[in-house]
């Protein structure tokens, strides 16, 4: 089995239903199951070849995704990389990943590597064409998904088709998701939960709805949304959820045809998600839980039992047929979901060490205690510092830089710590725009801090703790 029989699968039992819709327009499985074969007429027209990869660098579209069909159909590797990604950031993942094709829904262009619109691709394919797909096998990669890497650069997950399909065909048992489903996609393409929002949808012969760069972060359009498409099952990260609720009246419209609520990425704190779960007795809640290089390995669902808590929920048992145990209270992951590796280094073998801490609680659920480095969640997304330090040292006023990350769960913020180039000291704004050329939006730092040095361990560590010590006491801008 492989991910894009899904889609052809789905139109060959219901061509007519819905498949695809994003603002503007959407497909049916029929329609869907066609675009992709003229794109993949294309790809191969452009010598696209199994184990290449394509880039695909657009906005969230039914088109995008049709493209991201036909890329599986090659036996190529798809690489989504969000619209809202500046041009440096994209052409350290394309040196990375060294794709074979760029595909966009604009004209901006990389150095060294084609890239083509979709519409111009589209019209590259002979009329009528309906060539047969690559055979894949499981252990074939499917796609890369980019993350902030611990050397400063974005680092390439790779997953197989089979890894996916372990996670997606769980899901959907466990959520019970029929044809008549209406999922929200809210996560980017290039974030791990937007996996389970398309193909748990193609899987079911359900319909996905796309939710914007723009609107996904808009909390009353957010719920006018998911209540004017009818959604059934919404999957995205807690501070969305926390937005939703204390800016666009969720609670207070009610959850509309909403049957399950699904969160990942990050802590929900604990009092929204009380007002949530009495507020919606209906609804199913679930906490997923699993890094990127795991997809989900483990789930919880939210009770009313859960009302009498006084500490975060737990993130549960082990999911997806993956198993999980705890080493010096490391969680760490084997099984089904476990990536292939990271793209250009060496296979993934056995386990994969999180390097995240857990503990067991007294009924034998796994709990979350935080991260063994410095690597943490910002407005849902998994963060590397190192990789907003190593933009921000490139500016010509910083000598060096500092960054942390202050707060927990939606409360999560990015501060610079900057020691200024001899002159004048950069001002925060000029940091921001320059952040903007080579960084995604959710990585832009929230604060600066200018100080003359760092404090330092005994060691002759950077002390972290110090340094947060200055945005209590209300240092920087």
């Amino acid at each position: 089995m492989s991910l894009y029989r899904l889609v052809a699968d789905a139109a060959a039992r219901t061509p007519a239903a819905l498949a695809v819709s994003d603002l503007v327009t959407g497909m049916s499985y029929g329609e869907l199951d066609a675009r992709a074969d003229t794109y993949l007429a294309a790809l191969r027209g452009r010598g696209v070849l199994p184990g290449d990869r394509v880039l695909v660098w657009t906005d969230k579209t039914a088109e995008a995704v049709a493209v991201a069909q036909a890329v599986l159909r090659c036996g190529a590797i798809h690489v989504p990389v969000p619209r809202g990604n500046p041009p440096g950031r994209v052409a350290r993942i394309a040196a990375d990943a060294r794709p074979a094709l760029i595909v966009t829904d604009h004209a901006e262009q990389l150095p060294g590597v084609a890239c083509v619109p979709h519409a111009d691709l589209a019209r590259e394919a002979p009329s009528g064409s309906r060539p047969a797909p690559r055979p894949v096998r499981p252990s074939d990669p499917a796609y890369i998904l980019y993350t902030s890497g611990s050397t400063g650069a974005p680092k390439g997950v790779c997953l197989s088709h089979g890894n996916a399909l372990a996670f997606v065909d769980w899901a959907c048992r466990e959520l019970d998701l029929t044809p008549a489903d209406r999922l929200a996609n809210h996560a980017a393409f290039g974030f791990d939960l937007s996996v389970f929002d398309l193909y748990g949808a193609f899987r079911a012969g359900a319909s996905v709805h796309l939710v914007g760069e723009t609107l996904a972060q808009a909390p009353a359009p957010l719920v006018d949304f998911l209540l004017e498409r009818r959604i059934t099952v919404w999957y995205s990260v807690p501070s969305v959820l926390v937005l939703m609720a204390e800016y666009g009246e969720l609670l207070e419209r009610g959850p509309g045809a909403l049957r399950a609520c699904v969160f990942a990425g990050e802590r929900f704190p604990l009092k929204p998600l009380k007002e949530l779960r009495r507020g919606w007795p209906g609804v199913r809640m679930l906490n997923w839980y699993g890094p990127t290089e795991t997809n989900v390995c483990t789930s919880y669902e939210v009770t009313a039992a859960d009302l009498a808590r006084t500490a975060a929920i737990p993130i549960g048992s082990p999911a997806a047929g993956d198993t999980v145990s705890l080493d010096d209270g490391e969680i760490v992951v084997g099984g089904p979901t476990v990536m292939l590796g990271y793209w250009g280094g060496e296979p993934q073998a056995g386990p994969y060490r999180t390097g995240d801490l857990g503990r067991y609680d007294a009924a034998g659920l796994l709990e979350y205690r935080g991260r063994i480095d410095d690597m943490a969640k910002v407005r849902g997304h998994r963060i590397e510092p190192a990789e907003v330090n190593g933009v921000l040292v490139a500016h010509e006023k910083v000598r060096d830089a500092v960054v942390l990350v202050v707060g927990a769960g939606p409360d999560a913020r990015l501060h610079a710590f900057v020691i200024p180039e001899t002159g004048a000291a950069p001002e925060y704004a000029e940091l921001r725009r320059h952040c903007a050329r080579f960084l995604p939006p959710y990585m832009a730092i929230d604060a600066l801090h200018t100080v003359s040095g760092f404090p330092r361990t005994g060691n002759g560590k950077v002390d972290r703790v110090a340094l947060g010590g200055l945005v209590t006491r209300g240092a920087g801008v």
